[in-house]
């Protein structure tokens, strides 16, 4: 599964945000996926995961409300919709394609990644 995590950009604090990852092949709809992010200087964290039918989605606890995830198998994509941005939310985007259908917070659970997207907040 080859993915591909875009739409990230500069935004102004407050703002929002939405990520896409877009994913090669049939095989693509038969993998959960997570969104993870790398700020400078820190280790790359969880943030969520949908699985292939997009009925179980798993957010990482203080993500919950500003962060939505959802998927449209018909176009290959995730999206990851992001609110109230702040300049902690500045960091390197990227979405990750489960071994299975179901995926949970796990790195080791994603051998699939995509090079990443940028997202800057500006306060």
């Amino acid at each position: 599964v080859q993915l591909q995590a875009f739409g990230g950009g500069s935004v102004e604090a407050g703002g929002s945000a939405r990520l896409s990852c877009r994913g090669s092949g049939r095989a693509f709809t038969r993998h959960g996926i997570g969104w993870f992010r790398q700020a400078p200087e820190k280790e790359r964290e969880f943030l969520a995961s949908i699985d292939s039918s997009g009925t179980m989605i798993h957010y990482k606890n203080s993500k919950k409300g500003r962060f939505t995830i959802s998927r449209d198998n018909a176009k290959n994509t995730v999206y990851l919709e992001m609110d109230s941005l702040t300049p902690e939310d500045t960091a390197i985007y990227y979405c990750a394609g489960g071994r299975y259908s179901v995926a949970g917070s796990a790195q080791s659970e994603y051998p699939y990644w995509g090079q990443g997207t940028q997202v800057t907040v500006s306060s």
